[in-house]
């Protein structure tokens, strides 16, 4: 027995709206980053894996003055992970305080920029194993004392958004601890007066010496104020891509490839000798 004209043009209808709601439930789905994303596979579609890298900070990020290109220990690792995946690679210039909002904003894919692992970014951001440790020191005229206790309640430069800045007010509560956007700027000011001493990572203050005309005029005090790791930062939910940046951080250092690197620009034959004291595992 067929159904009446108007009840099959309800059951139609109705049909119709049931296939358009579950056709916009996907939708919805595919396009909230925390249900069904796959960074790696839009990588790998796009051709380009889009990196957050310092163009200031020596050796991990800074312009070449002969090429203008950005190069750096950072951008050899966003080179290999690039090359891993069959992709060319675009660097995308930042400072410390825009890093994770660059990446949560989708402007970059990876933040290669010598940002230390902490519980508090683990919160908004996946990191990789570490491929960089370092520790965090404190840079001082080199006329002025050698003993981080006779800063206590100095003005000491530190740069926006950074585990430095954190610390620096943890360990010397009473100092007047002056906040800049980079590490060239912190300098300037440590240079002019402005502030009695600045506070980074050990192996940017040696970058940063090392390519200073005035490097004489300024030392690094013996005190290490903290162990940092330093990881590769992923978007929350991306495991397929976290898990292809881990796995190319070891087969890099299985080959030999991280000594490598680790040579080019913290060597013997380069102006920052930190001593390699980590594998990457």
């Amino acid at each position: 027995m067929s159904l009446p004209r108007t009840r099959r043009a309800s059951v139609i209808i109705g049909g119709v709206l049931v296939l358009l709601a579950a056709a916009v439930v996907a939708a919805i789905i595919w396009l909230r980053p925390d249900q069904g994303a796959d960074q790696l596979d839009a990588i790998r579609r796009s051709g380009e894996l889009n990196v957050a890298v310092f163009d200031s900070n020596p050796p991990f990020g800074s312009i070449d003055p002969q090429s203008r290109r950005i190069v750096g220990y950072d951008v050899d690792f966003a080179q290999a992970l690039a090359d891993s995946l069959g992709v060319k690679l675009k660097l995308v210039p930042t400072n410390p305080a825009n890093r994770i909002p660059l990446l949560q904003s989708r402007a970059v894919d990876l933040i290669v920029a010598d940002i230390t692992i902490t519980p508090e970014r683990a919160q908004v951001v996946d990191f990789s194993i570490p491929y960089f440790v370092s520790g965090q020191q404190v840079l001082v005229p080199a006329s002025r004392s050698g003993a981080l206790e006779d800063y206590a309640r100095s003005r000491i430069a530190a740069v926006k958004g950074t585990t430095g800045e954190q610390n620096i007010r943890a360990l010397l509560p009473r100092a007047r601890v002056i906040a800049y956007d980079d590490l060239p700027a912190a300098l300037t000011a440590l240079r002019s007066g402005q502030v009695d001493a600045l506070t980074q990572d050990s192996a940017l203050l040696a970058g940063l010496l090392s390519t200073t005309p005035d490097a004489a005029d300024f030392k690094i005090l013996a005190n290490t104020l903290s162990r940092e790791e330093i990881g590769i930062g992923v978007r929350k939910g991306e495991t397929r891509l976290l898990n292809h940046v881990d796995t190319t951080l070891r087969d890099l250092e299985s080959r030999g490839q991280v000594q490598v690197i680790f040579d080019r620009w913290f060597g013997a034959h380069s102006s920052a000798r930190p001593t390699r004291s980590f594998k990457i595992s």
